[in-house]
């Protein structure tokens, strides 16, 4: 018989996409992306940080002070991240695990390249004009999302 405690394949995807998380950098927010297509393979994942060739050590990890002392206008998020790692050609009909909602510039690179499913671990911000913008634009163009059903077993890992 085989085993029949195995992790379901949302848990799995959402797994992959926290651990990418742990890559990160930023100092108050993690977040992870993992991009897969029908046949449940993995295409790609992503996480937040700053853009290749801009060294961690030099680049602003705060959130407040000016626009240019602050991390906002310089870290790709985890989504855009993940679409932008993708090697294989067009992601239409993927869907995108992510630890946080997308905010609304990543909403429009999940519908330019076809993403049509987005399950989310947490909507945090779900009272900001970004996300509300997202789900305006997901809802627009037909691209479902649902909040990440958080069951079964726990998984750590103390390395």
């Amino acid at each position: 018989m085989k085993r029949t405690d195995y992790i379901s394949w949302d848990q799995y995807f959402m797994g992959i996409a926290m651990l990418s998380a742990q890559r990160s950098k930023d100092p108050s927010t993690q977040v992870g992306a993992c991009i897969v297509d029908d046949n449940n393979r993995i295409l790609s994942v992503g996480y937040n940080g700053m853009p290749s060739g801009c060294e961690d050590d030099v680049m602003p990890w705060g959130k407040t002070g000016s626009p240019l002392e602050n991390k906002y206008f310089f870290v790709c998020h985890a989504e855009l991240n993940a679409i932008l790692n993708y090697r294989g050609g067009n992601l239409k009909d993927a869907h995108v695990y992510s630890t946080l909602f997308p905010c609304n510039e990543c909403a429009k690179a999940i519908i330019q390249c076809g993403i049509k499913e987005v399950i989310y671990l947490s909507d945090k911000y779900a009272n900001t004009e970004s996300t509300i913008a997202s789900k305006r634009m997901f809802d627009l163009a037909g691209v479902t999302y649902r909040a990440f059903e958080v069951k079964g077993k726990q998984i750590t890992f103390d390395l």
